[in-house]
């Protein structure tokens, strides 16, 4: 922690702008995609079948498009933009929004659907520490709430930029073992597939439920 401790405000919420991509490459995936990655859309395909993987290629296609067209204009014109450190501060300065109107309502907008995200990605860890070591669920929930926090408040950006980055390199490890342990429980790639089918056909199916004629009644 003391290696990321920041030094100034511009440290404490940008990092100073001075990440490489990998650890902004890997600290932008774990944050965008933790909880729903390895617990979400796992339990959906599972309840569901492969037809919910549409959520990650849906996903995946706006990332790359956010990547692409907006994050690299948003870099430079917020240095450009009196070197803005967040977003409301950003459209301020771009709009030159005097009334602050602008900051206010992006304030309010962030404020609501971050707290959302980030009391899912709390809950998430909860219930892993839960089903994993036997936690209760209230312990566990409040022990990552206040590890989150305390981080957090002392590293600013860059703590939770190689927090992250660790936590990405769990889950790239994860997401490569896991597959290949119940593949190799189960017997084989094939005989996966057969135990897929056995609950339900349609669970191997990428397009299930998928419909491009109008339906009448």
């Amino acid at each position: 922690m003391h290696g990321v401790q920041p030094k100034n405000f511009d440290d404490y919420i940008l990092g100073g702008r001075s990440l490489g991509p990998f650890v902004t490459a890997l600290s932008a995936g774990a944050s965008d995609m933790s909880g729903w990655l390895l617990m979400g859309l796992p339990g959906a395909i599972f309840l569901s079948g492969i037809s919910e993987s549409w959520i990650a290629i849906g996903l995946i296609l706006g990332a790359w498009i956010n990547w692409k067209l907006v994050a690299g204009r948003l870099r430079v014109h917020t240095e450009y933009n009196n070197n803005a450190l967040t977003l409301p501060d950003y459209f301020t300065g771009r709009f030159e929004d005097k009334s602050r109107i602008l900051r206010i309502i992006s304030a309010l907008v962030i404020l609501l659907f971050f707290t959302i995200y980030c009391a899912s990605g709390i809950v998430a860890g909860a219930r892993l520490f839960e089903s994993t070591f036997g936690m209760s669920y209230e312990t566990a929930l409040w022990a990552g709430a206040a590890a989150t926090i305390i981080y957090t408040f002392i590293g600013g950006f860059l703590a939770v930029s190689w927090t992250d980055t660790v936590q990405a390199s769990l889950m790239i490890f994860a997401l490569i073992l896991t597959p290949v342990m119940v593949i190799i429980g189960v017997g084989g790639f094939e005989d996966s597939l057969e135990v897929i089918k056995q609950k339900s056909i349609e669970n191997v199916d990428m397009f299930k439920g998928l419909n491009l004629l109008p339906s009448f009644p």
